[in-house]
């Protein structure tokens, strides 16, 4: 999955549990819970995981579970609201070009997205330490 050029800047991470998935496919920000903040480490991880997903066709419900809001040092870059069932990923935010922002596919079946969709339940849970540096 495409990530904006802002990925450069991020220097933390709020991974947030949706709790209004039916207005996540306009919505300004994210709705939800924060569940873990990553920094440092967890960041680039994550980031790279993201980068690593790869393309897939959206399907239709886009009701999104999990999302991540990614922060520089001044504020926020850029959010992503995934939809594991649709296989779709919305990518909005001020660090998000017009081309960028909007949903794009990946193959909510392979490896990589099944180890985000773990890493997000992991960390609501707050067990994050199998997945740091292990790349």
């Amino acid at each position: 999955m495409m990530l904006p050029r802002a990925q450069e800047k991020t220097e933390l991470i709020e991974v947030v549990r949706i709790t209004d998935p039916m207005g996540q496919s306009t919505a300004e920000s994210l709705t939800g819970r924060e569940v873990a903040l990553w920094e440092a480490e967890q960041v680039t991880d994550a980031l790279a995981l993201i980068g690593s997903l790869p393309d897939g066709e959206v399907y239709r419900c886009f009701l999104p579970g999990w999302g991540i809001r990614a922060h520089s040092a001044t504020g926020l870059l850029f959010q992503i609201a995934f939809c594991f069932r649709c296989h779709g990923a919305r990518l909005f935010g001020p660090g998000v070009s017009g081309g960028m922002s909007r949903i794009h596919g990946f193959d909510a079946d392979s490896g990589p997205a099944l180890e985000l969709l773990q890493l997000f339940r992991d960390s609501q849970h707050g067990r994050l330490g199998r997945f740091l540096r292990r790349r």
